[in-house]
């Protein structure tokens, strides 16, 4: 699981939307309905086409079992901001929930809420 978040977040620095939604669920719930599985890829895919780069450093994973799942909190710091997301630059506190499909850990929901 750990693998998955620190490749979700190299494919988010090169753009590369499939990359990004991999570890997600195809039920996955991002910010309570905000943003599914499919937004996220389209929000990337835009970015790439119009040549922006948002750079994204995560902080140390805590990770907890609660049950048959686990939960990861860490922080993501987004720098240069574009033009799609003029004001996402900043700190984020992130929580994650994860679920085995398979042999997979699964990303099903995500919470973020900015920091700074």
């Amino acid at each position: 699981m750990r693998e998955a978040i620190a490749s979700a977040e190299r494919a988010a620095e090169r753009a590369d939307a499939g990359g990004v939604v991999e570890p997600l669920s195809e039920d996955f719930d991002g910010n309570g309905g905000r943003l599914g599985r499919k937004e996220i890829a389209n929000l990337i895919r835009l970015a790439r086409l119009r040549g922006e780069h948002v750079g994204v450093t995560l902080g140390p994973i805590s990770v907890e079992r609660r049950g048959e799942r686990l939960v990861a909190d860490f922080t993501v710091t987004l720098t240069q901001g574009s033009r799609l997301l003029p004001d996402a630059a900043g700190v984020y506190q992130v929580e994650t929930a994860w679920r085995r499909e398979g042999d997979e850990w699964r990303c099903y929901s995500a919470t973020w809420k900015r920091q700074l």
